[in-house]
């Protein structure tokens, strides 16, 4: 990137800026997850083909995320991310007009794929003000990300207990966060490259030391994108609640994601990364076994809270250990990121799969199980647990030759 030094009031704008970014991000997703439900009886699927269609979303993500870096580098990041923070935002509407199977495919690789090239525009400004400002803040962004989905959650929750058209009520919120995702990103940091710059390689392997990394964000994300698409359709359907009820699940689960999230950072700096995830982890897998064994719906909603609460922090720790894990730390995190955002994309399908075969209950033990391998494999996290650089004030301030 060429040579640009950052006045500290611009930084701070720009964090703010992406926080927002996330938000909306997050939002989408909420508001998407609430009405799976709907979707599913609008298209009239079964929990198989459900799974089925919800795999085209990590198919369109995996096609399209490699593209993300190269979008930024010819057009810089601020024009790339209003572009493809737009086109997410707008995706929503698709998946509620979708009639039968065929056109619910369609839809959800279209989602998937904007989903993954913002997620990637998105984290790469967010790691670049984190270098800026000389402090962590990745878990607070992605606790606002957290909050947006709780935010787009609730709304669809609302919308469920009234019986709205999930058409009428995506086309509204899509509207909306169009309209915030692009006036935040009038603020963020517009970084472009220098004239003889190589564009970023279209795919790259991550190495050896980022895979037992990218192993426990896998765990914690296959958790969180099972949660997200199936807790409403878990309460629905094996302890027959309401709409309302069912989604007012997916938003419990969310709150606790956002509240974990936003005060990680200091957890973290007060207990180390490796004790934070394995405390997380026995609160996951307490949270999967209320789940499996609910009899009730009380009990199946304080299993999600749980389980969210204890999957929360994973992520932007894998992140910083990754940084950390060898002689190339952009290459490692590219790793983890693929492997931990693939995880989120595939275990909607997964989850929907398993439950055709047999039940949703079995479903949720798989999960239960991989939330164990937060406990066991926690350590690998060790040398995410503090930072290296601890960057003074003063020396973020000192320009870098990646901007």
């Amino acid at each position: 990137m060429s040579e640009v030094v950052h006045a500290p009031s611009e930084v701070r704008r720009a964090r703010y800026a992406v926080a927002a970014v996330f938000t909306v991000h997050g939002a989408v997703t909420g508001s998407f997850a609430t009405r799976v439900p709907w979707i599913q009886d609008h298209a009239g699927v079964s929990a198989g083909q459900l799974g089925f269609a919800l795999a085209f979303t990590a198919f369109g993500a995996s096609c399209s995320m490699p593209l993300a870096g190269r979008i930024s580098h010819r057009y810089g990041s601020r024009t790339a991310l209003r572009a493809l923070l737009a086109m997410w935002t707008l995706s929503l509407t698709l998946p509620a007009l979708a009639p039968n199977l065929l056109t619910l495919c369609l839809a959800m690789f279209t989602y998937g794929a904007t989903s993954g090239m913002a997620d990637v525009a998105m984290n790469a400004l967010g790691v670049e003000v984190e270098r800026l400002l000389g402090k962590s803040i990745m878990s607070g962004l992605h606790g606002m990300w957290s909050a947006g989905a709780l935010i787009g959650s609730a709304g669809g929750t609302l919308a469920a207990h009234l019986g709205a058209d999930a058409r009428v009520h995506h086309t509204l919120a899509a509207a909306v966060l169009t309209a915030l995702g692009l006036l935040a990103c009038h603020w963020v940091l517009d970084l472009r490259p220098t004239e003889d710059e190589e564009p970023p390689p279209r795919f790259a392997l991550p190495p050896r030391s980022a895979l037992l990394i990218g192993a426990v964000g896998f765990c914690a994300v296959f958790a969180e994108g099972a949660s997200l698409d199936w807790s409403a359709v878990y309460l629905r359907d094996q302890l027959e609640t309401s709409a309302g009820l069912a989604a007012a699940c997916t938003t419990g689960f969310m709150f606790t994601m956002a509240a974990a999230r936003i005060v990680g950072d200091a957890m973290v700096n007060r207990f180390g990364a490796v004790r934070t995830v394995r405390a997380g982890g026995v609160l996951s897998v307490l949270g999967g076994l209320l789940i499996v064994l609910a009899g009730h719906p009380a009990v199946a909603m304080t299993g999600f809270g749980l389980l969210g609460l204890g999957i929360a922090v994973v992520v932007p720790l894998c992140f910083a250990a990754a940084g950390h894990s060898g002689p190339n730390p952009s290459q490692a995190i590219a790793g983890v990121a693929t492997i931990t955002y693939t995880s989120g994309l595939i275990a909607p399908s997964l989850i929907g799969g398993v439950a055709q075969a047999t039940s949703l209950v079995v479903s949720f033990g798989v999960v239960t199980v991989l939330a164990c391998g937060l406990v066991v494999f926690a350590g690998v996290l060790r040398t995410g647990g503090r930072r290296s650089a601890e960057v003074s004030p003063r020396a973020a301030a000192v320009p870098d030759p990646r901007t």
